[in-house]
């Protein structure tokens, strides 16, 4: 295969169905598909939280909205008959660990059950060439160990969250083999990948059982931040760097086909997987008066040390990071203190993926 250049020209005019338009990285995804002027269909439940990123972004704006359940296979089908989509990109999930430990039954249902009628209503109507669902890092069998994850490692989850996203994995997997197998791709067009990407951040995330949205509501309020597992390491990065990984992969998958399919990791340079604690005093640094942090033990089960080996993407598709965790933080803290001065987050948000897209 070769290295994919990400360019606005490929996105000009194509049919794009996004799933899970009114999300955090759904909706920054929207906005940089409209603003490259892609035909951005979405489908999603309403925003689940107040405020939100689809809201105070305008993302409804230019793009043709859906409102609705995966879980609606009926619904699908019919959005999807709609808009007849070139190009798909799967990010519609229950996201949460907690929330997974507090509802499993939905978790399931959702990212498991949701991705099953996605695929079966593209296979029931037909037309599209590239479909990217993304799944997360914690899909592999964690053991705890030093080194990075890379993609052939066995998936695993110890939480339904988890688990479930290894479902989703193996469900991508099953399908494209069935109904897309590689040796029928002159017949049916079709080319299918999973992305894996790390704990994303930035602006307009205000999900809760989140690190940085929590740290960013307790300070506000002027209290300070309750954190459960201070020595956890994740790969953090901004939302806008696996982005440009599912862009790319979309960009091959339909330039390339079969080439660029399979599972694919995007996380940060070695540097910037650090642990939390280490996030929260990099943030603290940043904000005027941080009111500091409490120290809380939870029962439920959460990986320890968790590590993506991103270099098949570096190498074959030429991803690579363009902002270190540093510049990740500042500029979640800028679109934060923007949104509470009463800015128009749409116009930041925009010249927040103008600067990013500029970035050496």
């Amino acid at each position: 295969m070769e290295a994919v250049e990400l360019n606005q020209a490929f996105w000009q005019g194509k049919r794009v169905l996004l799933t899970g338009h009114t999300g955090f990285k759904g909706g920054w995804l929207a906005l940089w598909l409209q603003n490259w002027g892609a035909k951005v269909s979405g489908f999603a439940l309403a925003p689940s939280t107040q405020p939100s990123l689809f809201e105070l972004a305008r993302v409804g704006e230019g793009i043709d909205s859906h409102i609705g359940d995966l879980r609606d296979l009926a619904e699908l089908q019919r959005v999807m008959a709609e808009v007849r989509p070139e190009i798909i990109l799967h990010l519609a999930a229950q996201p949460l660990v907690r929330e997974g430990y507090r509802d499993p039954l939905g978790t399931y249902a959702s990212n498991v059950m949701g991705t099953l009628h996605l695929l079966e209503a593209m296979r029931q109507v037909g037309g599209v060439r590239a479909c990217v669902v993304v799944t997360t890092d914690k899909v592999y069998a964690n053991h705890e160990w030093a080194w990075p994850y890379r993609e052939n490692e066995p998936l695993g989850g110890h939480d339904p969250y988890s688990s479930s996203k290894a479902c989703c994995e193996l469900v991508a997997k099953s399908f494209a083999a069935s109904y897309f197998p590689v040796a029928r791709y002159a017949e049916h067009g079709l080319a299918m990948a999973t992305a894996r990407a790390g704990n994303v951040l930035g602006g307009g995330d205000f999900a809760a059982d989140r690190l940085v949205p929590d740290v960013l509501a307790a300070w506000s309020r002027g209290e300070p931040v309750t954190l459960r597992y201070p020595q956890a390491v994740r790969p953090w990065q901004h939302a806008l760097e696996p982005l440009t990984g599912y862009l790319q992969l979309a960009q091959g998958l339909y330039e390339q086909g079969p080439a660029v399919a399979g599972a694919w990791n995007f996380g940060p340079a070695d540097a910037d997987t650090c642990n939390v604690g280490d996030v929260v005093g990099r943030m603290a640094a940043r904000w005027p008066q941080a009111p500091g942090l409490n120290i809380e033990q939870s029962e439920l089960h959460e990986a320890g040390l968790l590590r993506l080996d991103s270099s098949r993407a570096r190498q074959l598709l030429g991803w690579q990071p363009r902002w270190s965790l540093d510049d990740c933080l500042q500029q979640t803290l800028d679109w934060h203190q923007a949104w509470q001065r009463g800015e128009d987050m749409r116009a930041v948000s925009l010249a927040q993926l103008a600067g990013y897209w500029g970035a050496a």
